[in-house]
C-alpha cells in the first residue's frame, strides 16, 4: 500500500495514539494542535506530556499548530477532537481540506445543540464527502503501548470502510468493516452515558451484580434508541456496541467511568470534571440523548436517571431506588426484529 498523507486534527490521547499507529504503518502523519507549548514538547522531547506521558513518540510524527500546513496536501483527514468542538473547527479550517480527502471521524458523541452525530455535522459544514467512522473498545493508552486491540470502520460505501481498515490494520490492531454509520456513531456516543452510570455505581460501592445489570440493560437502551433512529441492532451486539460498553464501564482508563465514580462518592459534577482533567463526553451526550429520547418517544430509564443526576440535582441513591422500583417487566417484551443493512454502491 502506498503511503498516505494524513492530517490528524486533535492531539489528545486518541489522536496521538493513532498518529503512532499510522506512522508505524508507513504513512506520513501531521498531528495538529492549538498549543505551541504542546507542539514544542512533542518536537523536542517526543512526548505528549499531558495526554500520553509514558509513551515515546516517533520523530516521524510532525506536530503542527498551523491548520493550513497540516491540511493542504492531506488525502486523509482524521477528526480526533471533542464532539462539541468539531463544528467550530470545521468552520474555521474547511477551506484547507482537499475535496478528495477521506474524512475519518474517531470522536464519540452527539452535538448538544442539534442532536446530530458527527457524520451529519461534517455534511452540514463541508458538504457530502467521502466519510468513515472508526470506533470500538480502544483505550488510547493501550493502543499506544501496542497491546492487541480491535476496531470497526463504518462507511455507507464498502470501499471507503475498507480503505480505513487497510490504513489502520497491523499486527496489534485488527479492524472490521460495517455499513452502519449511524449505528456505530450512536453506539460510541451512548455507551459513554452508561459508563458514567457504571462509575456512579462503583463510587457508591455497589457490587458486580449491579454493574452487570446496568451494562446489560444499558445496551438494551442503546439498541432501542439506535433502532428507532435507523441503526441495525447487529451493530449494538458488535465491537462499537457491547464491546466498547464493556471496556468503558470496567476500566480506569475510562474518563466517563472515573468521573462517575467521583460523583458517586459525593463530589459535584464540576469537581469531578476538574479532577479528571480531560473532556468527559458522556456528560454532554447525556443531555442530547435525553432530549432525543423525548423526541422519538423512546423509554430510556437508565439514561434518564443519569440525566437527572447530572442536570436536575437528583440524589444518586434516590435515582437507583427509582430504577429498582419501576413497574415489573418481561425481558422479552423489548426484543426488536432487525433487518441487516447493505452497502451502498
Amino acid at each position: 500500500m502506498n503511503p498516505h498523507h494524513i492530517a490528524i486534527l486533535g492531539a489528545g490521547s486518541w489522536g496521538t495514539a493513532l498518529a503512532s499507529v499510522l506512522v508505524q504503518n508507513g504513512h506520513h502523519v501531521t498531528l495538529w494542535m492549538r498549543s505551541e507549548k504542546q507542539k514544542r514538547q512533542i518536537k523536542e522531547n517526543q512526548v505528549n506530556s499531558k495526554y500520553l506521558p509514558d509513551i515515546l513518540l516517533s520523530e516521524k510524527i510532525i506536530p503542527e499548530t498551523n491548520a493550513m500546513l497540516a491540511l493542504t496536501n492531506a488525502d486523509i483527514v482524521i477528526l480526533a477532537i471533542p464532539t462539541q468542538q468539531i463544528r467550530s473547527v470545521l468552520k474555521m479550517y474547511k477551506e484547507f481540506i482537499p475535496d478528495s480527502a477521506l474524512i475519518i471521524n474517531v470522536a464519540k458523541g452527539i452535538e448538544k445543540t442539534t442532536h446530530l452525530t458527527i457524520s451529519k455535522i461534517v455534511e452540514e459544514e463541508i458538504g457530502k464527502r467521502d466519510f468513515a467512522v472508526v470506533s470500538g473498545p480502544s483505550h488510547a493508552e493501550e493502543v499506544a503501548m501496542r497491546l492487541p486491540t480491535t476496531l470497526v470502520a463504518a462507511s455507507s460505501r464498502q470501499k471507503l470502510a475498507e480503505k480505513a481498515q487497510n490504513l489502520l490494520m497491523n499486527k496489534y490492531l485488527r479492524v472490521y468493516t460495517n455499513p452502519d454509520v449511524i449505528g456505530v456513531e450512536l453506539a460510541g456516543a451512548l455507551k459513554n452515558v452508561i459508563a458514567f452510570g457504571a462509575g456512579i455505581a462503583d463510587g457508591i460501592g455497589y457490587g458486580d451484580n449491579a454493574k452487570a445489570a446496568l451494562m446489560t440493560r444499558g445496551i438494551t437502551e442503546m439498541a432501542r434508541l439506535g433502532n428507532t433512529m435507523g441503526a441495525s441492532l447487529n451493530t449494538f451486539a458488535g465491537l462499537s456496541g457491547i464491546g466498547d460498553l464493556i471496556v468503558t464501564c470496567t476500566s480506569m482508563h475510562s474518563r466517563n467511568r472515573r468521573a462517575g465514580i467521583l460523583v458517586g462518592q459525593g463530589k459535584s459534577l464540576d469537581e469531578a470534571l476538574k479532577e479528571v482533567g480531560m473532556v468527559v463526553e458522556g456528560v454532554s451526550t447525556a443531555q442530547a440523548v435525553h432530549e432525543l429520547a423525548q423526541k422519538h418517544q423512546v423509554d430510556l430509564p437508565i439514561t434518564s436517571a443519569i440525566y437527572e443526576v447530572l442536570y436536575e440535582d437528583q440524589d444518586v441513591q434516590q435515582a437507583v431506588y427509582n430504577l429498582m422500583t419501576r413497574s415489573k417487566k418481561n425481558e422479552m417484551e423489548e426484543v426488536v426484529q432487525d433487518q441487516p443493512l447493505e452497502w451502498n454502491s
